[in-house]
């Protein structure tokens, strides 16, 4: 887990300099594409139930599962980019946000929210916590920040499968829902929007949008439940989880 972690992570930080404004979010999907190969790795999304990316890529009000395409990047876009890998049969999960040029102040705020609510969900993983202590870290924080957490897209368990159970919601009561428990995987990937949490898919059965067309956010890691707390697989190699990085 560590091993596939680490490569989704470090392709993550080598794709950094290709998102500015004129690049398209195919050139960049294909650049993944490359780097998964020459690692002699395998894409856990293309031929996933049809998909035929390496990566999704997700921008402004797109929430999750955009589809790479011909669209070009304009100043000021956010986006986030998910990539999955598999090496010696374990996947490695992770997705981060990033900037085109320069970010607006109102986009900055809420990749900040949304990257600080990933680490308090994290916080709230040790042995006998429950998933519910995790989606009540994140949502009592987002909607302090006056802004609302996704409910129709939540983390997942992994390992030797892509998605398994159980489902990790953002969004819960304190001491709700199952046992953590030491040696399990899991991603933890809150979707945050600056207007309403309602989200709807487009017709390509792929892309989940903002129904209000607010901007969105999201960052995830793949982790381990320890004996103390949490091991975090997908640790950016460079520094670069969090787009301000420079």
């Amino acid at each position: 887990m560590h091993r596939a972690g680490h490569l989704a992570a470090r392709i993550l930080d080598d794709v950094a300099p290709m998102v500015f404004p004129g690049q398209t979010t195919e050139e960049i999907d294909a650049a993944i594409e490359g780097m998964v190969a020459d690692a002699g790795a395998v894409s856990a999304t293309i031929g996933y139930r049809g998909y035929k990316h390496a990566s999704c890529i997700s921008v402004n009000h797109v929430v999750c599962h955009g589809i790479p395409g011909p669209k070009v990047l304009k100043e000021g876009d956010i986006l986030n980019i998910d990539v999955t890998v598999i090496v010696d049969g374990w996947f490695g999960d992770t997705s981060r946000m990033y900037v085109a040029g320069k970010l607006g102040r109102k986009a900055e705020r809420l990749v900040q929210v949304t990257h600080d609510a990933l680490m308090k969900g994290i916080e709230a993983v040790r042995p006998g916590n429950t998933f519910g202590d995790i989606g009540h870290a994140i949502q009592s924080f987002v909607e302090a920040q006056r802004m609302s957490v996704v409910r129709d897209f939540c983390g997942h368990g992994l390992g030797q499968v892509f998605h398994a159970p159980p489902n990790v919601l953002h969004y819960g009561r304190p001491g709700t829902g199952p046992r953590l428990e030491e040696g399990m995987f899991f991603t933890i990937e809150p979707m945050v929007n600056l207007g309403r949490p309602e989200t709807k898919v487009l017709a390509d059965d792929w892309t989940a949008v903002t129904r209000d067309k607010s901007l969105s956010a999201q960052f995830e890691h793949s982790i381990g439940v320890t004996a103390t707390g949490a091991d975090i697989f997908t640790l950016s190699p460079g520094g670069k989880f969090h787009p301000t990085w420079t």
